[in-house]
């Protein structure tokens, strides 16, 4: 798939102010969002998170599709999400702005509904686990689908820092709730497939080569034939031909005396 690719325009300081404010906004709202988790933590110690989490298959555990993102059950386990949300969603916000705020409600709501309808009755979830799943697989299909230098660019940093949760979306580890992830995964292809076209291409710098490339193109379907495929061997001119020589005798045997 190819998207449309807009006429290349100069790196201006305008253009480059403009980029230095969207990161900047991409990070600290990404920083915003990690320092709120943080403040639940910190605060779980106080009220009983149970009716927060995700119950599977159940009618009350349907709230925690919403607010089950919020809590973590320990400080390795926020902290491990806090980074992978600073990281992922700086990538994605940077890059993808418009896309990454209309995925974010999906990625929430897959990663809840993912655990509330694989997990096992009587289980608890919780965790923004998923949502960094889902915005790591974001940001890779989007790569995959865009194929500009900045999308491929962002993929390959995205599967350097957490390609692992390819695997991490299977159970693999008691205790960890692999259909918040796989939820999270699902929403994140659907997301990067329906949003692929809201954030415009960069702009791309056309090389004088490729204007070559296509002024060379054959005139016919016979020149582009004749161009790649060998002679056939009675059309190759011969330069030199072997001098046909007189059969002479080598060694001459006396004549048999017959009687």
């Amino acid at each position: 798939m190819h998207l449309p690719t807009p006429e290349a325009v100069p790196d201006t300081p305008a253009q480059r102010s403009a980029d230095k404010r969207r990161w900047l906004r991409a990070f600290n709202l990404s920083l915003a969002f990690v320092l709120l988790l943080v403040a639940v933590f910190s605060a779980q110690g106080h009220f009983d998170v149970s009716p927060w989490t995700v119950q599977p298959w159940s009618v009350e555990g349907l709230l925690g599709v919403l607010t089950a993102p919020l809590l973590h059950g320990s400080f390795e386990h926020v902290a491990a999400n806090s980074i992978a949300l600073l990281m992922l969603g700086t990538l994605a916000l940077g890059l993808y702005p418009r896309a990454t705020v209309r995925a974010l409600p999906l990625l929430w709501l897959g990663s809840g509904l993912g655990a509330w309808l694989l997990g096992d009755p009587g289980t608890r979830h919780l965790g923004a686990s998923g949502i960094t799943h889902g915005l790591m697989f974001l940001v890779f299909v989007l790569g995959l689908l865009r194929r500009d230098r900045a999308s491929i660019a962002a993929a390959m940093l995205a599967f350097m820092f957490y390609g692992g949760m390819l695997l991490t979306i299977l159970p693999r580890e008691p205790g960890v709730s692999w259909q918040a992830h796989l939820g999270g995964a699902v929403a994140g292809v659907v997301a990067a497939w329906l949003l692929r076209r809201t954030d415009p291409l960069p702009p791309r710098k056309r090389y004088s080569w490729e204007d070559e490339e296509e002024s060379m193109v054959p005139l016919n379907a016979e020149l582009e034939h004749d161009q790649f495929e060998p002679p056939r061997p009675r059309d190759v001119p011969v330069l030199w031909n072997r001098p046909e020589r007189a059969r002479g005798v080598v060694v001459r045997f006396p004549p048999r005396d017959e009687r």
